[in-house]
């Protein structure tokens, strides 16, 4: 299948929709809903995978702290979800734009009866001008909170499985950080972003270092996992900073804007 052209998938996590107190940042919402209602009326077909349900649901919920058992991060994640389409709904609802929820699952990618539905579905929103906005299902599936041997992992590899079922072009990924640097910027103040790579190997993983920011499950190695993924797609796969969504203007033009690994 080939790829379309003005498809894009944007991955946006936790630490870019909520702050440093784990509450919803609302001027992360409008930006994010602002730039990527601007990109579609420019002609491109976006779809949004948007992590964050837990740490919303955690906080709405005025729990003390990120809750531990699985009942605990599944209900938060059911009440968090809501609040975030809630938001989505109403910033995206000010640009003009309608959104869709699409909640999945691991099985929903791995039968091909299911997947075919699926892809369908995408396909008649993006034809009717509708935004998907992607999560995986926390309420009731585990596999991205603590299974060991999962699918996705987290939403950076469901972004990039999206990205595949979808035929897009290329996948962005939103981050607390600008890119993939030569070391880990936090510290060393001379570090070097990386602007582009064109393989994925040991070597790049060495750069990656461990977990992500204490309000998100990913990391850079995930994210690199995703690239890896998409980019064997053939899905040109950017990692740039989540906090100026403006970067995505850069990156439709074909303008360097955080680390670009190329699509194979």
């Amino acid at each position: 299948m080939g790829l379309y052209q003005n498809r894009i998938v944007i991955k946006v996590g936790t630490s870019t929709l909520t702050n440093e107190m784990g509450k919803s940042d609302l001027r992360s919402f409008d930006r994010l809903a602002c730039v990527l209602s601007d990109i579609q009326n420019m002609g491109y077909e976006v779809i949004l995978v948007s992590s964050g349900a837990i740490a919303v649901g955690t906080n709405k919920l005025k729990m003390k702290e990120h809750p531990s058992s699985m009942r605990m991060k599944q209900a938060a994640a059911a009440v968090g979800q809501c609040s975030i389409m809630h938001l989505y709904d109403k910033f995206f609802g000010d640009y003009d734009k309608t959104i869709a929820q699409i909640l999945l699952n691991a099985e929903d990618i791995e039968q091909e009866e299911k997947k075919e539905n699926l892809t369908n579905t995408f396909n008649a929103l993006l034809e009717m001008g509708i935004i998907p906005v992607v999560n995986e299902n926390d309420s009731v599936s585990y596999t991205e909170i603590e299974s060991a041997e999962r699918l996705f992992g987290d939403n950076d590899m469901l972004s990039a499985v999206v990205a595949v079922l979808c035929g897009a072009k290329q996948l962005i990924i939103l981050s607390d950080i600008n890119g993939l640097y030569d070391a880990d910027p936090r510290l060393y103040p001379n570090a070097k972003l990386i602007s582009r790579l064109e393989q994925i190997d040991e070597t790049v993983y060495c750069l990656a270092g461990s977990a992500g920011s204490r309000r998100g499950t990913g990391g850079m190695r995930t994210k690199l996992q995703a690239a890896s993924l998409a980019t064997a797609q053939g899905i040109d796969t950017i990692i740039t900073n989540g906090k100026r969504p403006q970067s995505i203007y850069d990156i439709v033009k074909g303008v360097n804007a955080g680390t670009l690994f190329v699509g194979k």
